[in-house]
């Protein structure tokens, strides 16, 4: 596939577009036309979302993979496709139907095949998974859930900051079909692993509680079933939301350095 110059950035759950904002005007600074691709109903603001969070609720993963397929596949099929946690996933997933030049999953979510959960994993997610009747809902994390999932390497003050500026609440059933994914015959997040796609990076957080170093070297050793690129990429005392955090402008240059000439990293 050919390489291309476009980037097309893919944000996950509690979350929305805006958090991308700098890693689209870096990249712009570099020549590059990056954009961020919304999930379908939430090309709102912070503001709007957690005032009506009805969108949230109308949500799968097969209608947002299927969305950011079409939206993909109109623009430039041969984009670098970037996604963060839930977006990682979605972009791992859109690598195995064939889009993308590269695909770059920073402390993504796995495909199923990952039976793992580490206990921060569960404690993160515990405030939607923990009662089964909120798969309906959109649930808002409290800034101190929010500090634990996210921002756990910055002062309650300074993730506060974060959270007023970024958090909405969570698509449940997403969070909900993907923590089941396993037990799932015809998942969405089910693919062959073992078939030919475009080379793919997955970045870990060393002090991620939500998507742990351990959990994506799974991922990574998963992927690694293809004879496709794969590769791993650990940056020591990085939080979930690593992407906007001081110091992100060093993830984000590597990720696109790689996707621009991937090879094996582990």
């Amino acid at each position: 596939m050919k390489s291309s110059t476009s980037v097309v950035l893919i944000h996950g759950l509690f979350l929305t577009t805006s958090s991308w904002q700098g890693w689209i005007d870096r990249y712009a600074a570099r020549g590059f036309a990056a954009s961020a691709l919304a999930w379908p109903g939430l090309d709102r603001t912070v503001r709007e979302l957690r005032a009506n969070p009805t969108p949230l609720t109308e949500l799968t993963i097969a209608k947002v993979l299927d969305h950011l397929e079409a939206s993909i596949r109109a623009s430039d099929p041969s984009a670098v496709i970037m996604g963060h946690s839930f977006g990682g996933l979605l972009a791992q997933l859109l690598a195995y139907r064939g889009l993308g030049s590269a695909v770059v999953g920073i402390d993504a979510t796995a495909p199923a095949g990952v039976l793992e959960l580490p206990f921060s994993t569960l404690k993160a997610s515990a405030p939607v998974l923990a009662n089964p009747l909120n798969i309906s809902k959109a649930t808002m994390l409290s800034p101190d859930q929010f500090h634990y999932a996210f921002t756990n390497t910055l002062s309650p003050e300074e993730s506060r900051t974060l959270y007023d500026r970024y958090a909405i609440p969570c698509a449940n059933r997403v969070l909900f079909e993907g923590a089941f994914e396993n037990f799932e015959p015809h998942s969405p997040a089910r693919v062959d692993v073992s078939t030919d796609r475009p080379p793919i990076l997955l970045i870990a957080g060393g002090s991620d509680h939500l998507v742990t170093p351990h959990y994506t070297r799974k991922n990574f050793e998963l992927i690694s079933r293809s004879s496709s690129i794969a590769a791993f990429k650990e940056f020591p005392g990085r939080p979930h939301f690593t992407g906007v955090v001081p110091g992100w402008e060093e993830i984000a240059d590597y990720a696109l350095d790689w996707a621009l000439q991937p090879a094996v990293v582990r």
